[in-house]
């Protein structure tokens, strides 16, 4: 069996990727352990965000993906995964939390965002408590429901001729024994696939791809949790989150971090977190971490005080030190192309970085300028 290209990874990064590379007419074939959505897009709130973003390479990638997931709304018919335009609220309790948002809407407005300042937050969300200080509000905010997405993608990017293997370990990457090493082949679980391109999007587990061919890639996995409500009527009618939540994204602490992010679902269910911490894959569930998240919430949104929480479930976010992706190719192994170390942006920024890895795989135009995303920025002799 052969391929143009091997995607190894089927979240919502690996599903854009290869959607947009079948597109372009390359031969595809997705590949991953588990299955489509399996890992960290599986468990996150599907945040289409440019609110968090300081002005910089992170935030021109966003703009570009927010126009590239309105095009796949009309595309791909977004109301199947649950697309909305519901913009996001981010909340001060104090004057000096909002003279701070009220500096950063301002970078952000120069660098291409919307961002009403000065607002009233009970006007946009009637149930928020009333003595907050105030809010800035971005109505290009946007929401996804993660697997359905990813699902959708991996779905038209079959329609044009991919192929989607799952239940597929990746063993090894075979390379040629001439100069430079080119790959030649993916080898797995259920026999070898002959390509000479590999896009690395698995994630979390990038390094573990990575060090198949002898790499060292820096990314790590971030521990959060998520509170899911019971079904409610409209309570929560935009994503809202606290000031506090873009210093904890920014954040390279390793310690436990959390602050309120609340958003409602087309189910009526009420997603709350936030929270971040390096603990390795520890899969555990401490209960201090989500009884914090739940009071953060109700700090916020009083009524949620009496609402009963239906489960929780936690992810692994990609973390890179810099806090950028990691996307195009790999100078140390000609065909090796990654697409990982998102964090918790990956559901957002997959339309645009899907575009850059096409660019690099095609030769046309990248939409914006890939050097900071450069794989190579890891290494001791990069430029």
């Amino acid at each position: 069996m052969g391929t143009d290209v091997v995607v190894i990874g089927a979240g919502v990064v690996g599903a854009a990727c290869a959607y947009y590379l079948a597109r372009a007419g390359a031969a595809v074939t997705i590949v991953d352990r588990a299955t489509v959505a399996g890992g960290t897009s599986g468990r996150g709130e599907g945040n289409l965000l440019v609110s968090d973003k300081s002005p910089g390479p992170e935030l021109s990638l966003a703009l570009r993906s927010l126009s590239l997931w309105e095009s796949l709304d009309s595309t791909l018919d977004g109301s199947r995964y649950e697309y909305e335009r519901k913009g996001g609220l981010v909340v001060a309790a104090t004057a000096e939390g909002l003279a701070v948002l009220g500096s950063l809407a301002a970078e952000q407005k120069s660098a291409g965002v919307t961002a009403t300042t000065g607002v009233e937050p009970r006007a946009y969300e009637p149930f928020l408590r009333p003595d907050l200080a105030g809010a800035v509000f971005y109505p290009q905010d946007c929401q996804v429901q993660p697997m359905l997405a990813a699902a959708y993608l991996v779905q038209a990017a079959v329609a044009h001729g991919a192929t989607l293997h799952p239940g597929c370990t990746v063993t090894g990457i075979r390379r040629a024994s001439t100069a430079g090493g080119a790959i030649v082949a993916v080898e797995t679980s259920t026999g070898p696939i002959a390509t000479d391109a590999v896009v690395n999007a698995s994630g979390t587990w990038a390094s573990d791809v990575a060090k198949l061919v002898g790499l060292d890639l820096p990314i790590l996995p971030r521990r959060g949790f998520i509170l899911v409500t019971e079904p409610l009527p409209e309570v929560v009618r935009h994503k809202v989150y606290a000031a506090e939540y873009v210093a904890n994204v920014a954040s390279s602490a390793s310690d436990l971090q959390t602050s309120a992010v609340i958003e409602g679902t087309r189910a009526g269910t009420v997603l709350i977190g936030s929270s971040r911490e390096r603990v390795g894959f520890d899969a555990s569930f401490p209960l201090p971490v989500l009884a914090r998240i739940a009071a953060q919430a109700v700090g916020l949104f009083p009524v949620l005080g009496g609402v009963h929480a239906l489960r929780a479930y936690r992810g692994f976010r990609p973390y890179t030190p810099d806090h950028l992706p990691v996307i195009g190719p790999d100078p140390r192994v000609p065909g090796l192309l990654h697409a990982c170390g998102h964090e918790g942006a990956g559901v957002g920024l997959a339309p645009a970085t899907a575009e850059l890895v096409t660019a690099a795989l095609t030769g046309s135009a990248p939409p914006v300028d890939p050097y900071p995303f450069r794989p190579s920025r890891f290494g001791a002799d990069d430029d």
